[in-house]
């Protein structure tokens, strides 16, 4: 079946009928893995012969999620190799593919030779997926989006995980979003799929660990491209910053060493991660790694002039006095894709510079005129179009304490 898919043997037909039997039907997990495997095998496989263990680690999506670019170096600073394979966003999530556009010259596009040699050379590279990994997965998934079967947790797993081990990684951490900005809304799905994708993982041969983290706001206070790779730089320049980032980069690193065979437990990983970060090798790192895919090679020291702005910035305000009790954070997406920073299909081209920054996270409290968030948009009607439903994402009343930002670690 996979192979047939990946060669054009099998029709659309045939695909979505498989398709809509496994949604229907569910698979057991022997199936899930066997699924998955044959997917992971249905084009190339890469094999490593490095110093260090081979690791990776897989969002499944949230608003200003940007961790990635914070991990891979840290974890490359402390003795790992990482062939981060990522994608591009679709609908309320942003994809690390398109913050790495965000910089200028950056071509994330790589051959599976050049992915090998930036990460032999540098410890990380972060490029999208190649076609030849995979592509059993690719026109599968072509084929869900317009079955109505992408929500199948086992086709989910199978999609996830056969591209992440086609890359010929060892060990893979998990981080599955849960909330108002996540594709799981609920506790309960996320953990699921966490412990589906964590036994399919290991069914199939591949170390894994996952967290079940809170995405009721967004990760940083910024939405967009430029904007969030602005954040990244803060971040990295300053652990104190963001501090919700650099906790989340120190625990999911911390764990992913751990795999990796580089640290005893979690705790010593996680310190070993956050000397990478407060140290700026991490940054040095990166600013290599973006200079190797094409970017400029001053990134680090001049990041600020090297990013596009927009050239209209309209900050939305409170409409009366209390605490942010809710934030819909999938409403915050769709403002940033209204906006022209993020796509409603595949095809759709992004501005990298529109999004929302300095957004008040939940239970602050503010009075009636003070920003919400700041639109930044490509012209005026854009930021007006916007800025009612930018509004609308915040709940003003009684103050609360929001959920605690790791809810769970499975496995």
């Amino acid at each position: 079946m996979t192979q047939g898919l990946a060669s054009g043997a099998v029709t659309d037909a045939q695909a979505g009928a498989f398709a809509m039997g496994v949604c229907l039907r569910g698979l057991t997990p022997t199936g899930r893995v066997a699924l998955t495997r044959a997917m992971r095998d249905s084009g190339r496989v890469l094999e490593w012969d490095l110093p260090g263990p081979v690791l990776d680690k897989h969002s499944t999506g949230g608003i200003g999620d940007c961790v990635s670019l914070l991990l891979a170096p840290a974890l490359a600073e402390c003795g790992a190799y990482v062939p981060m394979l990522a994608g591009r966003g679709l609908g309320h999530t942003g994809g690390t593919i398109d913050k790495l556009e965000a910089v200028p010259g950056v071509d994330p596009e790589l051959s599976v030779e050049r992915l090998q040699e930036i990460t032999a050379m540098l410890g990380c590279a972060i490029a999208a997926a190649s076609p030849e990994l995979a592509p059993a997965d690719r026109r599968l998934y072509a084929v869900r989006d317009v079955t109505g079967t992408v929500a199948s947790l086992d086709l989910i797993t199978a999609s996830i995980l056969s591209k992440k081990l086609a890359a010929g990684i060892g060990g893979l951490m998990l981080d599955v979003k849960t909330g108002s900005g996540a594709f799981m809304k609920s506790a309960g799905e996320a953990r699921e799929l966490a412990q589906t994708l964590v036994e399919t993982a290991r069914g199939a041969g591949c170390r894994a660990r996952a967290l079940v983290t809170d995405m009721d706001q967004p990760l940083i206070p910024a939405a967009g491209n430029a904007l969030e790779i602005a954040v990244v730089m803060e971040a990295l320049a300053d652990a104190q910053a963001h501090p919700n980032l650099h906790r989340l980069t120190c625990t999911l690193g911390g764990e992913a060493l751990v795999l990796g065979g580089l640290a005893k437990d979690a705790q010593a990983g996680a310190q070993r991660i956050d000397g990478a970060l407060r140290s700026g090798h991490a940054m040095e790192r990166l600013g290599a790694m973006l200079a190797a895919l094409g970017g400029p090679s001053d990134f680090v020291e001049h990041w600020p002039d090297r990013l596009a702005a927009a050239p209209v910035s309209r900050a939305v305000t409170a409409p009366e006095a209390g605490h942010v009790s809710a934030i819909d954070g999938e409403m915050l997406g769709m403002a940033v894709v209204a906006l022209g920073g993020g796509r409603r299909r595949p095809d759709d081209r992004v501005n990298p510079a529109v999004g929302l920054a300095r957004i008040v996270p939940l239970g602050a409290r503010v009075e009636r005129g003070d920003p919400l968030a700041v639109v930044h948009a490509a012209d005026e009607e854009a930021a007006e179009g916007v800025s009612g439903a930018v509004r609308m994402a915040f709940t003003i009343g009684p103050e609360i304490h929001p959920e605690p930002l790791i809810r769970e670690i499975v496995g």
